[in-house]
């Protein structure tokens, strides 16, 4: 009997093999395994509630592969311990997609929980290189551009269009993302030195650290103020630096990553100038394209709050994809989603297009808008685009 049950098995998985596994005959669902309380609620709910409005889009349009998409969720509680649960909470509930926070250090339980699945994961917005391939698995992919893009962006946009000859670099060690902004500045100074440009000093602090005096004393201390400080940082941390730095009187430029987009925490540096970030697409009515400021209107219809971020966005292009693929493979089966989305070059979204290939999930170059700050108030002042991709060995250390 048990020799004729391990030919049947035998038999069924060579059928199962032979064909696609099609998606649920009712529905296909998509479950968050983000951040619904704690800090990386400000960074998961926005973009999640953009995903929705693709999803909403797609679902009006006769949904995927014929389908209706529905959305279950869990909250992570900003937790890491909690994010395992939460992923696998989702899966339980018969998720084909799990989508996880926009940190790869908080969203990587929920992740791996989808990899040890075999499901598709998407970071909402996770700028590590490891929110992918290196980090979790083969199934597992991010919807944003890479941190160390942001570095390097901003150092050669500094640099050529600034003219900034002196740099200073401050990593604030918490996560994987503020330390891939850095990475990426490492990647681009050689580069910038060769044509003039200067690395003046650099020092390390923690996102909880309640004073960086230390630190700014050893700026203080530089023969000449540096032309610009790259800070590497991101939220709640990144508010307490920045106001420390202005209020010691350095007046430096400060450029930092995109987790520091947004309008939300300026009146705690009142009149704060002379500050640089890069973002895919703009908040503040100023964008270039009328297809962005068309979707910040339909996500304030929709949610009753303008954009708070650009973190916005990337929950938007995540779902465009992820359905493109599968409509693409005719089905949600994970491998076939994701050899879908590896052949991807230069995929057109709303936010810019989108590459993905079997070595790096993620986004190593992207145009970039440039918002400034000045007297507390941000504005788009232009765009760059990094003169080369940011190499494997550069993201991986």
């Amino acid at each position: 009997m048990a020799h004729k049950i391990r030919i049947l098995s035998a038999t069924m998985a060579a059928v199962l093999a032979a064909f696609p596994v099609l998606a649920d005959d009712d529905k296909i669902v998509v479950g968050f395994a983000t951040g619904a309380s704690g800090f990386m609620e400000a960074y998961d709910k926005p973009a999640q509630d953009a995903a929705m409005i693709r999803i909403k889009e797609i679902n009006a349009a006769g949904g995927l592969l014929g389908k209706q998409i529905e959305v279950v969720s869990a909250d992570t509680k900003s937790d890491r311990a909690e994010g395992a649960k939460a992923g696998l909470s989702v899966i339980d509930e018969g998720a084909d997609l799990v989508v996880v926070s926009c940190d790869y250090d908080f969203g990587a339980p929920a992740a791996l929980a989808a990899e040890d699945a075999g499901l598709v994961s998407f970071f909402l917005c996770a700028e590590s290189v490891k929110a992918g391939i290196q980090g979790v698995g083969k199934h597992s992919f991010s919807a944003s551009v890479l941190a160390a893009v942001q570095g390097a962006t901003m150092s050669e946009w500094a640099f050529k269009e600034k003219k900034a000859k002196n740099f200073y670099r401050l990593l604030d060690t918490w996560t994987e993302y503020n330390k891939g902004i850095c990475d990426g500045f490492d990647w681009m100074m050689p580069k910038l030195e060769a044509q003039g440009a200067k690395l003046v000093g650099q020092d390390t602090f923690k996102n909880d650290d309640a004073s960086i005096a230390a630190q700014i004393t050893r700026i203080k201390s530089l023969p000449k103020e540096p032309d610009a400080i790259m800070l590497c940082t991101m939220m709640p941390g990144a508010v307490s630096a920045i106001k420390q730095i202005r209020a010691a009187g350095i007046n430096s430029m400060i450029l930092n990553g995109s987790g520091v987009d947004g309008s939300y925490w300026l009146s705690a540096v009142p009149d704060l100038s002379n500050f640089y970030t890069p973002v895919q697409g703009s908040i503040y009515g100023d964008d270039p394209n009328p297809d962005v400021q068309k979707f910040n209107a339909t996500y304030k219809k929709e949610t009753g709050t303008d954009p708070s971020s650009q973190y916005v966005y990337p929950g938007y292009s995540m779902i465009d994809v992820w359905a493109k693929a599968v409509t693409r493979a005719k089905t949600t089966e994970a491998d076939a989603v994701v050899a879908e989305l590896e052949k991807m070059k230069d995929e057109p979204t709303l936010f810019g297009p989108r590459t993905f290939t079997a070595e790096l999930h993620h986004q190593n170059s992207a145009r970039y808008l440039i918002v400034d700050i000045e007297k507390g108030k941000p504005s788009v002042i232009g765009s760059w685009t990094i003169s080369e991709p940011v190499p494997m060995n550069a993201l991986v250390k």
